[in-house]
């Protein structure tokens, strides 16, 4: 068997979403599995809404996914000549006509066309095709305007083995008589898929279960040109939770990639979402495991494992804990939480600098506390952003953070015997020479004895001066980090909260 090829090819009409993103990783993965090689296409035949911004929106979003390609990124557009040469070749050979039809009387039988598909009725004849050919070479000649049709025949039916949905036929009355080159001499989508398909040597063609009516159609192009027919596998649509189709216009930046980079996301958990949003390792081999480092998705991935149902992709617009799906969220925590810290760094070094809390020193003299910093808040991020949002108390000096009202009202106004204890606590931290982990426990333990409080007065109390929250990290750790002198400040700084 020849090298396997295979391509991944966005219209820059948009950016890089979800699905395309999947699609593009699907690609990826057979490619990599195989020793074969991957190619980017842009497909800018729609002039009027291309947009070179979203051409930037896509090889951003396959960069950061780390969706590396072999050829490319090569442009349909610069490639309508070769485009327009096979559609007179076409002609020439008898496949394909030209339909001198008025615009405004052909766009009316389209219409007729989908009635007569969706009925089940006979396709409507066209006119032109039985029209001689030194008749139809004359009134090109004359100057009137046509389109060229592919002429596809009335008896007998298109087939092929998907490699997701097994064998697909359809009968040729099912098929329209395509348009190949418009009036303008413009070429349309189908013929310069399968031209550019075919001179880029594509062997297998992995895309979106929407292109399966297309795929019929190209069958007959590849066969009238020539050419032998690459193997095709659809992938099963994402819908969104309310299982319509999960959609650029209708559900905005919620479905691009560039989202989810900007908004803290590792790539490689994203990547190992989305590998799961409709494909399964094999379950004899890997059991229910979900994570799945980016040689393992390489190693265990297969055409075979592709559902054939529809994945979903949960999330609730404008919920801001729920913003996206939860299992991409959790999937993101488990890789901050797990990745060696040497990974994590640049993520969260860029995500300091950005909110510019980032210091040098994190590198060389506070490395040390910097690693344990890191490693204590890893435990509870979900996403980059959480060591600057609530992270943020553990980098800056002074009370330059956001304290919770609800833990404000809970851990710190509740009991008016706080404002005195909060200014003693502060005191013997102070003093406390030991000021580590347990000796910082022991001290607030004995605190609380000698005062007659429950250690949870203490504990939920110092939680909120030091970081403004009431949850996170272990507070005997969270303590030790903040360290002794922004400790006391802040401790004695809670008094003006209360």
């Amino acid at each position: 068997m020849s090298q396997i090829r295979v391509r991944f090819a966005p219209s820059p009409t948009g950016y890089l979403h979800v699905g395309g993103a999947r699609t593009a990783l699907f690609n990826w993965l057979f490619a990599r599995k195989n020793k074969g090689v991957f190619v980017l296409r842009i497909e800018d035949t729609d002039t009027l809404r291309n947009d070179e911004a979203m051409v930037r929106g896509i090889l951003e979003g396959m960069e950061w996914l780390g969706l590396n390609y072999d050829e490319g990124p090569f442009f349909q557009s610069d490639n309508y000549e070769k485009h327009r040469a096979a559609a007179l070749q076409l002609l020439e050979n008898g496949f394909a006509y030209r339909d001198f039809t008025p615009k405004a009387e052909r766009d009316d039988a389209t219409i007729k066309q989908r009635v007569a598909e969706a009925a089940k009725q006979e396709k409507p004849v066209n006119a032109y095709r039985t029209l001689s050919r030194e008749e139809s070479d004359a009134r090109a000649a004359a100057g009137e305007p046509f389109v060229i049709r592919f002429k596809v025949l009335e008896e007998g039916k298109t087939q092929f083995e998907d490699e997701v949905f097994g064998l697909q036929e359809r009968d040729y009355k099912d098929i329209e008589d395509l348009v190949l080159l418009r009036s303008d001499g413009h070429p349309l989508y189908n013929l310069s898929v399968v031209c550019d398909d075919i001179e880029m040597a594509i062997t297998h063609v992995i895309r979106g279960q929407d292109h399966l009516s297309n795929t019929h159609k190209q069958v007959l192009l590849y066969q009238a040109l020539g050419k032998p027919v690459p193997r095709f596998g659809h992938l099963p649509l994402i819908m969104a939770p309310d299982k319509g189709k999960l959609s650029k216009r209708k559900h905005g930046e919620i479905v691009s990639i560039t989202t989810y980079r900007d908004a803290g996301f590792i790539p490689d958990a994203f990547l190992n979402f989305l590998a799961l949003l409709g494909w399964s390792p094999d379950f004899n081999e890997y059991g229910d495991r979900e994570i799945f480092s980016r040689e393992e998705l390489i190693q265990s991935f297969s055409l075979a494992g592709i559902n054939k149902a529809n994945a979903v992709f949960n999330f609730t617009q404008g919920d801001a804990r729920n913003w996206t799906d939860q299992k991409a969220l959790w999937m993101n925590a488990e890789y901050i939480k797990t990745i060696p810290l040497e990974t994590l760094l640049p993520f969260v070094k860029a995500e300091l600098q950005q909110s510019g809390l980032w210091r040098d020193a994190y590198e060389s003299e506070q490395k040390v506390w910097f690693d344990h910093t890191l490693t204590l808040l890893r435990e509870r991020a979900r996403t980059v952003k959480d060591f600057t949002n609530h992270g943020r108390p553990y980098f800056v000096d002074d009370i330059s953070f956001e304290f919770d009202e609800v833990a404000v009202k809970k851990n710190l106004q509740k009991d008016a015997a706080l404002k005195d204890l909060l200014p003693q606590l502060a005191e013997a931290f102070a003093t406390l020479d030991d000021f580590t982990h347990d000796g910082i426990e022991a001290l607030l333990r004995k605190t609380a004895e000698e005062k007659g409080v429950k250690v949870g007065l203490l504990t939920n109390a110092t939680r909120t001066a030091l970081t403004g929250q009431s949850v996170g990290p272990g507070l005997f750790s969270v303590v030790e980090v903040i360290g002794k002198d922004r400790t006391v400040a802040r401790l004695k700084h809670a008094t003006q909260l209360m």
